[in-house]
């Protein structure tokens, strides 16, 4: 790969590597928000997953932590990060999919963010580690 290539690509894992620390303040914002103030979100009737604002909160908050602690790893160019980003970023997905109920135009803007975390991890994340 060229110099240039490689560089590009080394860009788009650091983008992703921020946007991964973000989400995962936000998430975990976001999990706070339901564990401290459960009323803060509204359980919508006969949802089919019975869960309830806490049990949301808790879920968020511990994705949140772990995809901050991904994005933090994915610096180093470590390959182990890259999976862990992929699979945190596509369950972080799936999380906010289910989520949709409660916060949706938020949830959808997140699963977006997710989608193009994935894509340049996938795509680019060797990048990093030959820059």
């Amino acid at each position: 790969m060229s110099q240039r290539g490689s560089t590009a690509g080394a860009g788009w894992v650091f983008f992703a590597a921020i946007m991964m620390i973000i989400l995962g303040i936000f998430g975990a914002l976001e999990g706070l928000a339901a564990i401290i103030k459960s009323g803060f979100y509204h359980v919508p009737p006969n949802y089919y997953i019975n869960l309830n604002a806490k049990g949301w909160g808790w879920i968020h908050l511990i994705i949140g932590i772990i995809v901050v602690l991904a994005g933090l790893s994915l610096f180093r160019g470590s390959a182990w990060a890259r999976v862990v980003g992929i699979i945190m970023a596509s369950i972080s997905a799936i999380a906010n999919f289910l989520f949709i109920p409660f916060y949706p135009i938020w949830s959808l803007l997140i699963i977006a963010i997710d989608v193009f975390v994935i894509w340049a991890l996938a795509a680019h994340g060797r990048a990093l580690a030959e820059v």
